[in-house]
Protein backbone atom coordinates (compact mmCIF):
# COMPACT_ATOMS: atom_id res chain seq x y z
CA UNK A 1 0.00 0.00 0.00
CA UNK A 2 2.77 2.58 0.91
CA UNK A 3 4.93 1.49 -1.95
CA UNK A 4 1.41 2.32 -4.01
CA UNK A 5 1.16 5.97 -2.18
CA UNK A 6 4.75 6.73 -2.65
CA UNK A 7 4.94 5.81 -6.67
CA UNK A 8 7.40 3.24 -5.67
CA UNK A 9 5.40 -0.01 -7.13
CA UNK A 10 8.45 -1.29 -9.30
CA UNK A 11 8.51 -5.47 -9.11
CA UNK A 12 11.73 -6.52 -7.85
CA UNK A 13 12.85 -10.34 -8.23
CA UNK A 14 14.23 -11.57 -4.73
CA UNK A 15 16.58 -14.78 -4.66
CA UNK A 16 16.22 -16.95 -1.86
CA UNK A 17 19.21 -19.04 -0.94
CA UNK A 18 19.30 -21.98 1.52
CA UNK A 19 20.00 -21.16 5.30
CA UNK A 20 20.85 -24.67 5.90
CA UNK A 21 22.45 -27.33 4.17
CA UNK A 22 20.09 -30.11 3.74
CA UNK A 23 16.96 -31.05 1.50
CA UNK A 24 14.73 -28.49 0.19
CA UNK A 25 10.70 -29.69 0.80
CA UNK A 26 7.15 -28.03 0.55
CA UNK A 27 5.87 -26.56 3.83
CA UNK A 28 3.01 -28.84 3.42
CA UNK A 29 5.51 -31.39 4.27
CA UNK A 30 6.33 -29.80 7.81
CA UNK A 31 4.24 -31.63 10.80
CA UNK A 32 3.22 -28.32 12.51
CA UNK A 33 -0.08 -26.43 11.31
CA UNK A 34 1.13 -23.16 11.70
CA UNK A 35 3.67 -23.68 8.79
CA UNK A 36 2.12 -26.43 7.08
CA UNK A 37 -1.30 -23.93 6.72
CA UNK A 38 1.16 -20.99 6.23
CA UNK A 39 -0.58 -19.33 8.96
CA UNK A 40 3.08 -17.19 9.27
CA UNK A 41 3.32 -17.03 5.65
CA UNK A 42 4.47 -19.06 2.31
CA UNK A 43 7.84 -20.50 2.19
CA UNK A 44 9.77 -23.84 2.05
CA UNK A 45 11.22 -26.02 4.62
CA UNK A 46 14.52 -27.01 4.78
CA UNK A 47 15.54 -31.10 6.53
CA UNK A 48 18.87 -29.43 7.19
CA UNK A 49 22.26 -31.69 7.63
CA UNK A 50 24.49 -29.73 9.99
CA UNK A 51 23.80 -26.84 12.47
CA UNK A 52 25.14 -23.77 10.49
CA UNK A 53 22.41 -21.40 9.85
CA UNK A 54 23.26 -18.43 7.39
CA UNK A 55 21.29 -15.45 6.11
CA UNK A 56 19.45 -16.45 2.73
CA UNK A 57 18.86 -12.85 1.76
CA UNK A 58 20.70 -9.79 2.27
CA UNK A 59 18.95 -6.94 4.37
CA UNK A 60 18.42 -5.78 7.92
CA UNK A 61 18.10 -8.46 11.08
CA UNK A 62 14.57 -7.38 12.23
CA UNK A 63 14.16 -9.51 15.36
CA UNK A 64 16.00 -12.47 16.28
CA UNK A 65 14.70 -14.29 19.23
CA UNK A 66 15.93 -14.09 22.70
CA UNK A 67 16.29 -18.44 22.54
CA UNK A 68 18.15 -18.01 19.42
CA UNK A 69 15.83 -20.67 17.65
CA UNK A 70 14.45 -17.74 14.61
CA UNK A 71 15.48 -15.26 13.34
CA UNK A 72 13.84 -12.36 10.69
CA UNK A 73 15.75 -10.67 8.23
CA UNK A 74 14.26 -7.79 6.22
CA UNK A 75 15.79 -6.75 2.46
CA UNK A 76 15.43 -4.02 0.66
CA UNK A 77 12.39 -4.61 -1.15
CA UNK A 78 10.32 -4.80 2.04
CA UNK A 79 9.99 -9.04 2.05
CA UNK A 80 10.40 -10.80 5.66
CA UNK A 81 12.44 -13.69 5.60
CA UNK A 82 11.61 -15.81 8.91
CA UNK A 83 14.37 -18.81 9.44
CA UNK A 84 12.66 -20.70 12.20
CA UNK A 85 15.17 -23.58 13.39
CA UNK A 86 13.15 -27.45 13.99
CA UNK A 87 9.47 -27.37 15.66
CA UNK A 88 8.70 -26.60 19.06
CA UNK A 89 12.36 -25.72 19.61
CA UNK A 90 11.10 -22.73 21.77
CA UNK A 91 10.64 -24.87 24.58
CA UNK A 92 14.20 -25.30 24.65
CA UNK A 93 14.86 -21.73 26.00
CA UNK A 94 17.87 -21.35 23.96
CA UNK A 95 19.89 -24.66 25.46
CA UNK A 96 21.91 -25.22 21.87
CA UNK A 97 21.22 -22.15 20.03
CA UNK A 98 23.95 -19.40 19.71
CA UNK A 99 23.24 -16.08 17.78
CA UNK A 100 25.79 -14.46 15.61
CA UNK A 101 23.97 -11.31 14.86
CA UNK A 102 21.86 -8.98 16.93
CA UNK A 103 18.36 -7.02 15.84
CA UNK A 104 19.63 -3.99 13.89
CA UNK A 105 23.00 -5.57 12.23
CA UNK A 106 22.62 -5.41 8.33
CA UNK A 107 23.78 -9.00 6.29
CA UNK A 108 24.77 -10.59 3.46
CA UNK A 109 23.34 -13.37 1.72
CA UNK A 110 25.27 -16.26 3.26
CA UNK A 111 26.52 -14.64 6.32
CA UNK A 112 26.60 -16.50 9.14
CA UNK A 113 23.23 -16.18 11.83
CA UNK A 114 23.06 -18.79 14.24
CA UNK A 115 24.50 -22.25 15.10
CA UNK A 116 22.82 -25.13 16.86
CA UNK A 117 23.24 -28.32 18.27
CA UNK A 118 21.70 -30.79 15.60
CA UNK A 119 21.87 -34.00 18.36
CA UNK A 120 20.40 -31.63 21.10
CA UNK A 121 17.57 -30.57 18.89
CA UNK A 122 16.89 -34.12 17.61
CA UNK A 123 16.82 -35.60 21.29
CA UNK A 124 14.48 -32.45 22.53
CA UNK A 125 12.53 -30.94 20.00
CA UNK A 126 9.52 -32.03 17.73
CA UNK A 127 11.98 -32.08 14.29
CA UNK A 128 14.89 -30.29 13.04
CA UNK A 129 13.08 -29.30 10.05
CA UNK A 130 13.75 -25.43 9.19
CA UNK A 131 10.70 -23.32 7.80
CA UNK A 132 11.55 -20.65 5.68
CA UNK A 133 8.92 -18.19 5.56
CA UNK A 134 8.18 -15.14 4.05
CA UNK A 135 6.06 -13.38 6.39
CA UNK A 136 4.42 -10.41 4.95
CA UNK A 137 3.66 -12.63 1.90
CA UNK A 138 0.44 -11.66 1.08
CA UNK A 139 1.27 -7.52 1.12
CA UNK A 140 4.51 -8.36 -1.16
CA UNK A 141 4.55 -11.19 -3.12
CA UNK A 142 3.35 -11.10 -6.73
CA UNK A 143 4.62 -14.56 -7.32
CA UNK A 144 6.76 -17.52 -5.78
CA UNK A 145 8.74 -20.42 -7.20
CA UNK A 146 9.94 -22.67 -4.99
CA UNK A 147 13.26 -25.13 -6.21
CA UNK A 148 13.07 -28.12 -4.29
CA UNK A 149 16.58 -29.94 -3.77
CA UNK A 150 17.46 -33.12 -1.96
CA UNK A 151 20.89 -31.64 -1.31
CA UNK A 152 20.89 -27.65 -1.18
CA UNK A 153 24.15 -25.99 0.05
CA UNK A 154 23.52 -23.38 2.53
CA UNK A 155 24.32 -19.46 1.23
CA UNK A 156 24.68 -20.78 -2.40
CA UNK A 157 21.64 -22.62 -3.58
CA UNK A 158 18.46 -21.11 -4.51
CA UNK A 159 15.67 -22.48 -2.68
CA UNK A 160 12.79 -19.84 -3.99
CA UNK A 161 12.42 -16.90 -6.64
CA UNK A 162 10.10 -14.52 -6.23
CA UNK A 163 8.73 -11.57 -7.52
CA UNK A 164 7.26 -8.54 -5.42
CA UNK A 165 4.04 -6.56 -6.10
Amino acid sequence: MLKKLFGNNKSVEEQIIAPVNGKVVPLDDVDDPVFSQRMMGDGVAIEPTDGKVVSPVSGEIVQLFPTNHAVGIKTKSGVEVLVHIGLETVSMEGEGFEGHVTTGDKVNAGDHLITFDMDLVKEKAKSTITPVVITNYDDVVENFDPSYSDDANAGESTIATLKTK
